[in-house]
């Protein structure tokens, strides 16, 4: 990596990786890892898909929302929320990392939650991206195991090596997430973008509906 790249290491606002909590947690985390880097993220890649419960409707308007000591003290969050975690935890651990956004089809997404959106695209699905072993390889940490099993989907592995996106297909061979495009990568969670992009994707007034009702909470 380059000098410009050393953002990648950097914490911000939002990605937070030099507060205490996310530093100890990695610590802990990555404790009987050694020194490599690819054993280290796949330790904390399965610590948050698997200790952070996916929450679809997790607020998602202020950058606060998305800041991974947050999401780390409320033990849950949706894809961007958990992806911010796991980026956090990767830089505190001294490996670069960055979020990266798709759209994405759900083609098992519950009625409830098409109902909620409108839709069944999910418009800026993030996921985190590392640097490891001279190229950049994708980790999605959305879906945990339990969940997982309970939508017969075999919960996604990462190995550190290989780029890990949702599966074409469920256990049962039908349908479950296509991807329709790329979004590029980022050094921080752009918020201003991600609502613009919702704003766009699902309506003005439903994302201002979804969060007056969060207000309301």
């Amino acid at each position: 990596m380059d000098n410009m790249d050393k953002k990648y290491l950097a914490p911000t606002e939002i990605i937070d990786s030099d507060n205490k909590i996310i530093i100890e947690y990695a610590n802990d985390t990555v404790v009987d890892a050694g020194q490599d880097p690819i054993e280290k993220v796949v330790k904390l890649y399965y610590a948050v898909r698997d200790n952070i419960w996916y929450d679809p409707y997790y607020p998602f308007y202020r950058p606060e929302h998305y800041r991974a000591s947050n999401v780390l003290k409320s033990g849950r969050g949706f894809c961007i929320s958990k992806a911010s975690l796991l980026c956090a935890l990767a830089r505190a651990c001294n490996i670069p990392s960055r979020i990266g956004f798709a759209t994405v089809r759900n083609h098992l997404a519950t009625q409830k939650l098409i109902e909620f959106l409108g839709s069944d695209l999910f418009v800026c699905h993030g996921f985190t991206e590392f640097y490891l072993a001279g190229k950049w390889v994708k980790a999605t940490p959305t879906f945990n195991a339990d969940l997982c099993k309970k939508h017969k989907v075999i919960p996604l592995e990462f190995n550190g090596l290989e780029d890990s996106i949702f599966q074409t297909y469920n256990m049962e061979k039908k349908e479950f997430m296509e991807y329709l495009d790329f979004h590029g990568t980022y050094a921080d969670i752009p918020v201003d973008v991600i609502l613009a992009a919702w704003e766009k994707a699902y309506g003005k007034d439903r994302v201002r509906k979804w969060i007056d009702d969060l207000e309301k909470v």
